[in-house]
């Protein structure tokens, strides 16, 4: 019996996810067209979020921003507010210092090849080779987690997916089976099966998958084992004592550094460490906001890629008014303001002005 190539086990993947992919597409809205102004803007809003919210987020986000132009143009405070929940705000102000140079460079047209798109700020291999391949028919692959699941688990491919050289290798193998005319379909197709069909929690659904004859690992259980990568660090762990302060109908906000996490957002006054009442009491009053009473108290917990906040929140009736902090409504708060995630479960626990 001849034993296929591996260049030939990858035409004969892509050949059957060509036939699958136009039956088992989602129909979402970043695939109506492929602007590649659209396609970016989703591409980025897709990083470690999931699909359904990324669907209210993207129409909002190009309705007030249509156009290129648009994007390089717009106030960073109503940019990151059109974001605020997706995380990562520097991935939008990325946006924004990219969408400048393709007005300042092209004219407002986005650039057509690989290497230029890849120069924009904020875009990495697998955004320049999403938009390359779905825009501009380019053998450019979008190779992540997704892409980099199936392809271990079809190939029985064991190196270590985490290392930026076993990255480059399967970017390289794929790219050699793109053919001109199917570069878009050969991205989507790999994106559709690692996000619906080949999961990464749980067991793959290999009763519909379209490489299950095809698959190494599946046969043997393998796929349990596949694909490999690091060990997990472990999340540093931080707890923090929230002040949530109103005075006369208006919250207490401040900015966060511009450098550093959620840098450059608004946040409810905060110090690190664990606080009871009146050691809370005690710190507000340093701060000559005459705090008056406690009239709630709330905990939360927010994670991020790399540390842990576990916070406990006071709400403070105050007196006075300290002028380092921005005073705002409930009501101008949520309409204005960009409040990250982390702070959002105190937001909505007040009450409607």
């Amino acid at each position: 019996m001849n034993i296929k190539t591996d260049e030939q086990k990858i035409e004969n993947m892509l050949s059957l996810l060509y036939e699958w992919y136009p039956k088992a597409a989602r129909d979402l809205p970043w695939r109506m067209d492929i602007d590649p102004y659209h396609v970016w803007i989703s591409e980025i809003m897709l990083q470690q979020t999931r699909v359904e919210a990324v669907k209210e987020y993207y129409k909002r986000f190009l309705e007030c921003l249509p156009t290129i132009g648009d994007l390089a143009s717009v106030d960073e405070e109503l940019l990151l507010k059109l974001w605020q929940g997706l995380g990562y705000y520097n991935r939008a102000r990325n946006l924004k210092k990219a969408a400048g140079q393709i007005v300042e460079r092209y004219g407002g047209v986005f650039p057509d090849s690989y290497e230029e798109i890849r120069a924009l700020p904020g875009i990495g291999n697998y955004t320049a080779g999403a938009i390359g391949s779905t825009c501009f028919e380019l053998s450019t692959p979008a190779v992540d987690g997704n892409v980099l699941r199936v392809y271990a688990r079809v190939m029985a491919y064991k190196e270590n997916i985490d290392r930026q050289a076993v990255k480059n290798d399967v970017t390289k193998r794929l790219a050699g089976a793109y053919k001109k005319g199917c570069c878009r379909l050969a991205t989507q197709s790999l994106m559709e099966l690692g996000a619906t069909v080949c999961v990464p929690n749980g067991a793959p659904h290999c009763e519909i998958c379209p490489l299950a004859s095809i698959c190494e690992s599946r046969s043997n259980m393998e796929w349990k084992n596949l694909p490999v990568r690091s060990p997990k660090k472990k999340r540093k762990i931080v707890d923090m004592t929230v002040f949530v302060l109103r005075c006369g109908g208006e919250l207490a906000i401040r900015k966060r550094p511009k450098q550093g996490l959620l840098s450059g957002l608004w946040e409810f006054p905060h110090v690190e460490g664990v606080f009871e009442k009146q050691q809370a009491a005690d710190i507000a009053t340093k701060w000559s906001v005459s705090p008056d009473r406690i009239w709630m108290e709330s905990h939360y917990t927010h994670i991020f890629s790399h540390v842990e906040w576990r916070m406990t929140a006071y709400y403070f009736d105050c007196f006075t008014r300290n002028e380092d902090f921005v005073w705002v409504t409930r009501a101008k708060l949520q309409e204005t303001y960009a409040l990250p995630s982390a702070f959002m479960p105190f937001f909505d626990k007040l009450t409607t002005d």
